[in-house]
């Protein structure tokens, strides 16, 4: 009989109250919530329903989830439901995938300073494309995009980085034209850098003059002005990372494939291999071996302490539109992409927002899946109908998502 396929809860539950004990006070209040949502997700500790087919008589159980914006079995419904409200706003253009990276010292100090460096990443990321498309040298069109923050990398690692998917043009000054990229080619790369280098660091010697930042560890020395200045002076001259991959095949395309990344957590379960004698072990790509796919294992200690450093901070906004797509202006502005690209008028009833709110979990699962959680998994003909309510047994933690 094979074994079932470990999780992320079974982490957790197996080793989440030593992990605790030992980390003590450095344990932040956002890490122990996520951890106990995780831990009791789908479990009596939070409630449920008893269910029965009104066919065969088949009874389940049917236990809550803890909607955990970290948690890997609870993004599907959210992931649908964004992927739904996007479906309007798609336009008959090419589009583009832009990533921006910060040094491994950058990376450093936003580890202590999540809040702070994560809002810079993202003002000097949207400051940057806006500023260079707008510039007549290159697109001479102000755009719109979306990004989305990841703070991982393969292994699980602090590598915090932004995906932004941009059409490929945007509406010229006048508001009177669409103006188009070159086929296959959005912005330089090489242009986006240097700006993007540039900002970034201004913006966050503004944070140090403000005394937004703190060190500790490793990195207390930085709290003196020379020290800090010394710390940043070679990534004024290094190469930051920022590249473009090449455009999507169409716009339905785009949301297929950019789902997979705006509810994305640290690691999903099913890169999970084992948990065996204290060690866990899950597959990654090494994409410095042509994506090879091979398998890592670490201490369970050092596997939470890697997962819950991308705990994001209370009420962070993860995914950001700008441009044409900032929330301000984005109905009218769509609108008048569409005009200028001859695309017909969107449907009122698929527009975001215009769905009935009073949708229960499981005609809203169903109308975004596709998949009905009440016919019967049994006869494939009843439905199954709840006979009994389960009451939650842990007080509800606030919600993250």
């Amino acid at each position: 009989m094979d074994r079932p396929k470990p999780e992320l809860a079974d982490i957790f539950r197996r080793y989440g109250e030593a992990y605790r004990q030992k980390s003590g006070a450095s344990l932040s209040t956002a890490q122990r919530r996520v951890m106990t949502a995780i831990e009791v997700c789908r479990t009596a500790a939070l409630g449920g329903h008893v269910e029965v087919c009104d066919r065969c008589g088949h009874q389940r159980v049917w236990y809550n989830s803890c909607s955990d914006r970290h948690c890997p079995k609870c993004q599907s419904l959210a992931r649908a439901e964004w992927i739904e409200n996007r479906q309007s706003e798609l336009l008959h253009v090419p589009y583009f995938h832009v990533v921006f990276t910060v040094p491994e010292e950058i990376a450093d100090i936003a580890l202590q300073n999540k809040r702070t460096v994560y809002d810079i990443l993202f003002r000097s990321t949207a400051e940057t494309l806006t500023t260079i498309a707008a510039d007549p040298q290159h697109l001479g069109a102000e755009i719109g995009f979306f990004a989305v923050l990841h703070s991982w990398g393969q292994t699980l690692l602090f590598h915090p980085h932004l995906h932004c998917v941009v059409p490929g043009g945007g509406l010229s000054p006048d508001g009177k034209t669409w103006i188009s990229c070159r086929p296959r080619f959005f912005l330089s790369v090489d242009v986006l850098s240097c700006l993007f280098r540039r900002l970034f660091l201004k913006y966050l010697q503004q944070a140090f003059d403000s005394g937004q930042l703190q060190f500790f560890g490793s990195l207390e020395k930085l709290r003196d002005p020379h020290e800090f200045s010394f710390y940043l002076a070679p990534l004024k001259q290094s190469k930051w990372v920022v590249y473009a991959k090449p455009p999507f095949g169409g716009p339905q395309q785009v949301l297929n494939y950019v789902g997979r990344y705006t509810h994305r957590v640290a690691i999903s379960n099913n890169r999970l291999v084992d948990i065996e004698n204290n060690h866990v072990s899950f597959y990654w790509k090494d994409y410095r071996d042509n994506g090879q796919q091979k398998t890592m294992t670490l201490s369970a200690v050092e596997f939470i302490r890697r997962f819950l450093i991308h705990i994001l901070p209370d009420g962070f906004q993860r995914i950001r539109y700008y441009g044409f797509l900032s929330n301000r202006h984005r109905e009218e502005k769509l609108a008048l992409c569409r005009q200028l690209l001859g695309m017909p008028d969107v449907d009122p009833e698929i527009a975001p927002g215009s769905q009935p709110s009073d949708y229960d979990f499981d005609e809203l699962y169903e109308k975004l899946t596709g998949s009905s959680l009440r016919q019967c998994p049994i006869c494939r003909q009843g439905r199954m109908v709840v006979v009994e309510i389960l009451a939650q047994a842990v007080p509800a933690f606030m919600d993250t998502s």
